[in-house]
């Protein structure tokens, strides 16, 4: 892949990458979340189109329009969100979309199961090839994926962040697999965040950052603080050159020994503990998928916990319940604004109204107060700096910021005691950026409490009294303000040991 640009809009996601994968190489592409990895290997697996740039395979120029080109051309990926029907069985997702005859035989799917299973042995890949993909276990669901690329002939393997929903067993088994691809003359390229990973299976490792390519160099030439600096960057650690003081509250939140699982029967979080004081901003740094998403929810009542409990301003916290965490006073500004936050074919009134049309001002004998819920809505936008062509215009024809900043108005309206912000400034340009920062400051000085997940390390260090970094479901760091630095955050988010970091 060479001089490769691809925009979206005015974003530039990448900008004059090169990358060269050899036959018979596991070859690891290192990266934080944005730095372009996986919109890189989407162009090489024919989801999106490069800009600008060209793609060679076995030296000759190739134009990649559609998955379907990419396969032809010996290219599968297997992606993060699995691409299964859930109804359908492993075989029967394996084989959908082959072209085949009008009349297959009585005994189509008999053999394609056969030859199915054949492959899934081979390389070591077990599953119930006659299961639907419903009742598989999400290792089981990745080896589908694995196999379906290789049934239809693929020689180069894409897997994007292929362990992010693994167990450790379920990882050591597929690195086995890999290897044996890569013994068979395969190529396959592995999208990642995790060191520790990258320095046990790879051959060479690709460094991205900011949409372009940082280094290429073989395993033998680099080790894990090397890597880690060239992924996060060597620019100035502290760009928190604000100092404030500590925040000398006492307790809002307190988390004790929580265990939680996730929508697959996994504990996504083992035993965590920690705590938020009033008046101080906790930052949650570490590589998406590592618990931080069922963190917010189970604290914002959308998820369940099974082991533990929540205390917050010196009350149980009810287990699971949005209403309750909105009554002893959460907010929540949640990862995506458009599928959990906002309703996009409504209005900036109906938004605002979300959490408080049962309140008396809002609502008499179960009918709205039209007339003064328009006044409030129209005071909250002014206030807030919404640009909106009106209160009734569908918020989904808002710019990111206008949305965030309107999702933040309805949420710190409600004099939250503690602000759940999970990637809050997310797709968000330098002016709302620095808005919503603003905001989230303003609730500290107020003495609010915020809790905000993130995975960008500048947004993380410049407005954190303290962060917690968390890795497989835990919180493997809890430092201080003044000693975080990008390199030991890397280290952390990435697995090293606290000792290797340090």
């Amino acid at each position: 892949m060479m001089g490769i640009i691809k925009q979206f809009g005015s974003v530039i996601a990448n900008d004059q990458v090169d990358f060269r994968a050899k036959a018979g190489e596991i070859h690891a592409l290192l990266g934080e979340n944005g730095a372009g990895k996986s919109t890189m290997m989407c162009m090489l697996s024919g989801v999106y189109r490069p800009t600008h740039g060209e793609i060679h395979i076995h030296g000759e120029k190739v134009r990649i329009r559609s998955p379907k080109d990419a396969m032809r051309l010996g290219i599968g990926m297997v992606f993060q969100n699995f691409r299964l029907v859930q109804t359908l069985t492993a075989a029967e997702n394996i084989v959908l979309g082959e072209s085949s005859s009008f009349w297959r035989g009585p005994r189509w799917m008999a053999r394609k199961s056969e030859e199915i299973e054949a492959i899934s042995k081979h390389f070591g890949l077990p599953f119930p090839v006659d299961r639907p993909i419903w009742q598989l276990s999400v290792g089981e669901q990745q080896r589908v994926e694995i196999v379906k690329t290789l049934y239809r002939g693929a020689d180069f393997i894409i897997l994007d962040e292929p362990t992010s929903v693994l167990t450790p067993g379920e990882a050591e088994q597929l690195f086995e697999t890999l290897n044996r691809m890569k013994q068979e003359g395969k190529t396959v390229i592995i999208t990642t965040h995790k060191l520790k990973e990258v320095m046990f299976i790879s051959d060479r490792i690709s460094v991205m950052r900011k949409g372009k390519m940082i280094a290429t160099m073989a395993k033998s030439e680099t080790n894990e603080r090397d890597l880690a600096q060239l992924m996060v960057g060597q620019e100035s650690v502290h760009n928190n050159t604000i100092r404030r003081e500590k925040p000398q509250g006492s307790d809002m939140l307190v988390v004790k020994g929580l265990n939680v699982y996730g929508d697959h029967g996994r504990k996504v979080l083992d035993g965590l503990h920690f705590q938020v004081k009033a008046g101080e901003i906790v930052g949650v740094a570490g590589v998406s998928g590592n618990g931080q998403k069922e963190l917010a929810e189970v604290l914002t009542g959308l998820r369940q916990w099974k082991d533990g409990e929540i205390r917050f301003d010196g009350k149980l916290l009810q287990n699971g319940s949005v209403r309750g965490a909105i009554g002893q006073g959460i907010a929540h500004v949640p990862e995506n604004r458009m599928k959990s936050g906002l309703a996009g074919s409504l209005g900036a009134v109906d938004n605002l109204l979300f959490k408080t049309y049962r309140a008396p001002e809002r609502s008499r004998f179960g009918l709205l107060r039209t007339g003064s819920n328009r006044s409030w809505s129209q005071k909250l936008i002014e206030l807030f700096d919404v640009k909106t062509p009106g209160i009734d215009a569908p918020v989904q024809f808002l710019s990111g910021g206008n949305q965030q900043k309107l999702l933040l108005a309805r949420e710190i309206d409600l004099e939250p005691k503690l602000m759940v912000a999970v990637h809050p400034t997310q797709g968000l340009d330098v002016g709302a950026t620095a808005g919503v920062h603003t905001l989230l400051e303003d609730l500290r000085k107020k003495g609010r409490s915020v809790l905000l997940i993130s995975e960008d390390l500048d947004e993380v260090m410049q407005l954190s009294d303290r962060i917690l970094v968390m890795y497989g479901g835990r919180i493997v760091g809890d430092i201080p303000r003044e000693e975080a630095t990008r390199e030991y955050l890397g280290m952390l988010m990435a697995g090293s040991e606290k000792e290797d970091a340090g």
